[in-house]
């Protein structure tokens, strides 16, 4: 008789972290941390738990992983219309616009802001998120308020209020639209709130 040679082991699957992590974020984003269990992880991902334990460490890990990964996402979207040099109308138009699709991002259940909606009420029992979340708005108020004394300065917005409380203006409605984005409100309505806190702060 004739013996088969033994079939060797096939390579692990392989996972890309950033198509892994944007699953995950997916799931955390629709469920908060709390109410998303690893197999929800597991399904959304295709990756076993030992894969995944491997790849981003536990559950609250991976959750860290999850914000900074939205949290680069949401930079580099808004980025260009914070530096570019350009009418600060048209910059602060497009920051708003570049905010709401990532709100709409799925459109049958808009879901507004990641770190508003999902993340915050996770601050009063953990530190650590409450701290990121501080150093994320913090770097947010700063961007809105650099770019709007440069218009200052420039002589395109009047300095009667200073840059850092319009920035805080236009921080305060990007929160109003994530939450109202996620309640259901529609997107031209939130729009039209955005072009007006832009008049505000341009006719300021």
């Amino acid at each position: 008789m004739v013996q088969k040679e033994k079939k060797k082991p096939g390579r692990p699957r392989a996972y890309d972290p950033e198509t892994a992590l944007d699953a995950a974020l997916d799931v955390f984003w629709r469920s908060g941390f709390a109410s998303t269990s690893m197999d929800d992880v597991t399904a959304a991902t295709g990756m076993n738990r030992p894969s995944l334990y491997a790849a981003f460490g536990d559950k609250r890990c991976l959750y860290l992983k999850a914000i900074e990964h939205y949290r680069i996402k949401m930079r580099d979207q808004v980025s260009t219309a914070f530096t570019e040099d350009r009418p600060v109308r048209e910059a602060l138009n497009d920051i708003y616009d570049h905010a709401l699709d990532l709100y709409f991002g799925n459109i049958k259940t808009p879901l507004g802001c990641f770190l508003i909606c999902a993340v915050a009420p996770d601050i009063p029992d953990d530190p650590e998120i409450r701290r990121i979340m501080s150093e994320g708005l913090n770097l947010l108020d700063n961007a809105w308020r650099r770019r709007i004394r440069k218009a200052q300065d420039d002589g395109e917005i009047g300095k009667s209020i200073d840059a850092a409380t319009l920035a805080k203006v236009a921080s305060g409605t990007l929160y109003y639209l994530s939450i109202r984005a996620r309640t259901g409100e529609p997107r031209e309505t939130l729009e039209s709130v955005a072009r007006a806190t832009v008049d505000l702060i341009c006719n300021a």
